[in-house]
């Protein structure tokens, strides 16, 4: 979840991709505040950005941890896609 959380404070801090994320989820500005810690809102964040190879190797950057991690840890939360 902290993984998750570095990529919420990621996605809200940049304007256009936080309306991205928004416009995507159909959330509103409160319901981004009050879902912060919930684990499965948490895993639409990072599916976001696991879906998005540019902005997915910026918050990489940023956050030191590799794309390749983050996706594992987005199998850790509810909601993950179930592979067979």
């Amino acid at each position: 979840e902290t993984a998750a959380l570095q990529a919420r404070g990621f996605v809200a801090g940049d304007p256009d991709r936080l309306a991205r994320f928004m416009g995507l989820a159909g959330v509103s500005g409160d319901e981004l505040k009050s879902r912060a810690a919930d684990p499965a809102f948490l895993g639409g964040v990072l599916d976001f950005l696991l879906e998005d190879e540019p902005m997915l190797l910026e918050f990489c950057e940023a956050s030191g941890l590799k794309p390749a991690a983050l996706a594992r840890l987005r199998g850790d939360l509810p909601g993950a896609p179930v592979w067979e």
